[in-house]
C-alpha cells in the first residue's frame, strides 16, 4: 500500500503538485464540523490546486487523480460547513448557481451546526453524510440526510472542481428549487383508502409522491391546519433548468415533464391533518405494491370500469419518477386495441373477415414486419388481432386519413387531450397526426405514440363499460371540478366486437397463458415495444376482468405476455 500511495502522489508532468490549502487540518477523523469549533477533516494529502512540474507550466489533462478527488472534496465539504460560502462555491465549476443555492441552504433552510462526513468514494464519486439543526423561532430539531458529489477537471486550466449540481446539498432538489423551514403552505392531510384505512407511504412506498401531490391540491380543503416544517419548494415554473439551460427531470426523457409537488422533509412543529377519502384498495394497493417490488423497472394501475375509479398504482421503484401515472412511453401492440375499434368502424375490418396477415408490408418507405416474421394464410382479422399480426393493420393505412387514429384515440377513448384531471399530475397519453411510416407505426403503438399504465388500463376499461371515464382518485365533488369526458362512444356493436376478440386474445391468443382460468368475462392484449439503445423491447399488457381493468409496463421485459402478463394477472386475482 505504501508503494502505491507514493506513487499516486509522485510529480509528473500532467499531474500537479499535491498539498494541503490553508485552513484544512490533517487527521485521522474524516467528520467536518461548522459551529463554534474548529473545523477537522481527514487529509492524507491532497489538493484542488497545484503548479505544473518541470521548469515550464503545463495544463494538467486527463481524469481527475485520487489525490486531487479527495484533497477538492474534502476543501468543499470542510468550507461549506464553516459556512464560508465564497470559497465553497469557488470550488464548483459554476460558482455563481453554487453561491446562490449555498447561501439559501442556511438563509431560506434555516440549517446550522453542519456536520459534513465522506464516505467510500468510487472514481470520481465522493458519497457524504451530512447532519445539521433545523431551527426556527426558538424550536430546533436535528436532520440528517446523505447525497454525494462529484469531482470533475476544468478543460480551460486543469483545474479540479466540484461538478455543481443542486442534488450536492440534498438530493431532492433540482434546478431551481430550495430548501425552506417556515409555516408550510398546505395543511397536511390523513388520506384514507375507500374503507376509511389510512393511507402513508411507509406502509405503500409508491404513494409517497402521490400524498405529497394530494396534499397540496387538497390540504386546505380538506380542512387541516399548517404546521412547521423543512420543505423542498419547487421551481416556480416546475420545469427547472441546468447549466445547459434545457429542462432536467429525474425521469427519462421518455417519461414527460410534469412537475413534482413540494416535499416535506422534517416537520420541526406538526400541524392538524385534514382527512381526504379517495378512492385506493388498500388491499390491491399492497398487492400492486409487492408485485411490484418484484421486478425490476415495472409499473401497474387498476381501475373500476364502471366507474372509472383508481383502484391501485405502483412502480418498482417506488421513489422515483412515477411511471403509473406520469410515464409517456410507446405502448407497443396495446395500442391495437384503439387501431382495432378504428378498423371495425370505418369497416375495414370484421371479426370474422377474411384479413391478410403478411410476413411483411410497405408502407410511407418503411418494411414493417411480424415478430419472428410469421404470417397467417387466409386468415381472419379475429386470428391476427390474437396473434398481434403488425401487417394487419400497416396494410390499411394507404386507407386512411393521417389524423384517423389520433381522432379515434381522442373521441372515443378520452386519450391525448391533455384534460384528465385524476386528483394528481398525469400524462394523459399522446397520439399526434403523423404521417407516412409514422403514421403506420403509430397503428401498432410505435411511431409518436406515447402512453402510460394509466392510458392504457382506462383503455381497457372503456372496452369492458363500453364507455369512456375518466379515471380518477379523488371524488369530483370535494372540490367541484369536472371530469374529462370524450365526445363520443363507440356503436354497441364495436364495443361487443372488442371484447370478442379480447377475450379470444386471453383464451386462445398471446395473452392465453396469463389469463388462464380467469373466466369469460375477461379480455386482454399484449405487447411489446422497440425503444432506441435497448436490448430488449419495453413489455406491455393491458386486460380486464369483471368490474376490474388492469395494465402494466416491464421496461427491457420483452414479450409483454411474459414479463408484464403475470403482474396484471396478479392485480385481477387480488381483486376477485
Amino acid at each position: 500500500m505504501g508503494k502505491r500511495r507514493r506513487a499516486t502522489e509522485r510529480k509528473s508532468v500532467g499531474v500537479r503538485n499535491v498539498r494541503v490549502r490553508r485552513g484544512v487540518l490533517a487527521g485521522a477523523a474524516a467528520v467536518v464540523v461548522c459551529g463554534m469549533g474548529a473545523a477537522a477533516f481527514a487529509l492524507s494529502g491532497g489538493s484542488a490546486s497545484g503548479e505544473a512540474t518541470g521548469e515550464e507550466k503545463s495544463v494538467p489533462t486527463g481524469p481527475p487523480t485520487s489525490a486531487e478527488i479527495r484533497a477538492t472534496s474534502r476543501e468543499f465539504l470542510t468550507a461549506w460547513a464553516e459556512g464560508d460560502v465564497a470559497r465553497a462555491a469557488a470550488l464548483t465549476d459554476d460558482r455563481t448557481a453554487a453561491r446562490k443555492a449555498l447561501t439559501s441552504y442556511r438563509k431560506d433552510g434555516r440549517l446550522t451546526k453542519v456536520r459534513l462526513k465522506p464516505g467510500k468514494r468510487s472514481g470520481a464519486e465522493v458519497p457524504f453524510k451530512a447532519a445539521a439543526m433545523v431551527s426556527y423561532e426558538g424550536v430546533s430539531k436535528p436532520y440528517s440526510y446523505a447525497s454525494e458529489l462529484t469531482v470533475v477537471r476544468r478543460k480551460s486550466d486543469g483545474e479540479t472542481l466540484v461538478d455543481w449540481r443542486p442534488s450536492v446539498l440534498h438530493p431532492e432538489l433540482r434546478p431551481g428549487d430550495r430548501l425552506v423551514t417556515g409555516e408550510a403552505g398546505d395543511p397536511p392531510i390523513k388520506a384514507v383508502d375507500r374503507k376509511g384505512a389510512e393511507l402513508t407511504a411507509a406502509k405503500y412506498p409508491s404513494l409517497g409522491a402521490v400524498l405529497d401531490s394530494l396534499r397540496e391540491k387538497y390540504g386546505k380543503k380538506a380542512g387541516g391546519t399548517a404546521g412547521v416544517e423543512l420543505r423542498v419548494v419547487r421551481a416556480e415554473d416546475g420545469k427547472a433548468t441546468g447549466k445547459s439551460g434545457r429542462a432536467e427531470n429525474d425521469a427519462k426523457a421518455d417519461d414527460g415533464a410534469k412537475p413534482v409537488p413540494d416535499k416535506t422533509l422534517l416537520t420541526i412543529a406538526p400541524g392538524t391533518p385534514g382527512t381526504l377519502k379517495t378512492t385506493f384498495s388498500g388491499s390491491l394497493q399492497a398487492a400492486a405494491e409487492r408485485e411490484t417490488a418484484k421486478r425490476k423497472q415495472a409499473s401497474v394501475v387498476v381501475v373500476k370500469p364502471s366507474t372509472g375509479e383508481i383502484l391501485a398504482a405502483a412502480n418498482s421503484n417506488p421513489t422515483g419518477f412515477n411511471t403509473a401515472f406520469q410515464g409517456s412511453l410507446a405502448p407497443g401492440s396495446t395500442m391495437k386495441v384503439v387501431s382495432a375499434s378504428m378498423l371495425l368502424e370505418k369497416k375495414l375490418a370484421g371479426v370474422d373477415k377474411k384479413h391478410p396477415c403478411p410476413k411483411y408490408s410497405t408502407y410511407g418507405g418503411w418494411k414493417f414486419q411480424n415478430d419472428d416474421k410469421f404470417q397467417i394464410k387466409n386468415g381472419t382479422f379475429r386470428a391476427s388481432f390474437a396473434r398481434s399480426c403488425n401487417t394487419a393493420f400497416i396494410s390499411q393505412a394507404k386507407k386512411l386519413e393521417n389524423d384517423s387514429l389520433t381522432r379515434q384515440a381522442q373521441e372515443v377513448f378520452g386519450l391525448g387531450r391533455n384534460n384528465w384531471s385524476i386528483g394528481v399530475p398525469t400524462f394523459d397519453g399522446a397520439v399526434p397526426v403523423q404521417a407516412d411510416a409514422q403514421m403506420a407505426a403509430s397503428l401498432i403503438g410505435q411511431g409518436g405514440v406515447r402512453m402510460n399504465p394509466l392510458n392504457m388500463a382506462s383503455v381497457a376499461a372503456t372496452v369492458k363499460s363500453g364507455t369512456f371515464r375518466q379515471p380518477y382518485l379523488v371524488s369530483p365533488d370535494v372540490d367541484d371540478r369536472a371530469l374529462a369526458t370524450a365526445p363520443r362512444k363507440m356503436s354497441g356493436a364495436t364495443a361487443a366486437a372488442l371484447r370478442d376478440l379480447m377475450h379470444y386474445t386471453a383464451v386462445a391468443g398471446t395473452a392465453a397463458e396469463p389469463m388462464r382460468g380467469l373466466g369469460a368475462d375477461s379480455g386482454a392484449k399484449t405487447g411489446s415495444a422497440e425503444v432506441d439503445n435497448q436490448k430488449k423491447p419495453n413489455g406491455w399488457f393491458t386486460a380486464y376482468r369483471g368490474d376490474l381493468a388492469s395494465a402494466a409496463v416491464v421496461r427491457e421485459g420483452g414479450h409483454g405476455g411474459e414479463s408484464a402478463g403475470p403482474l396484471v394477472r396478479a392485480m385481477l386475482l387480488a381483486g376477485s
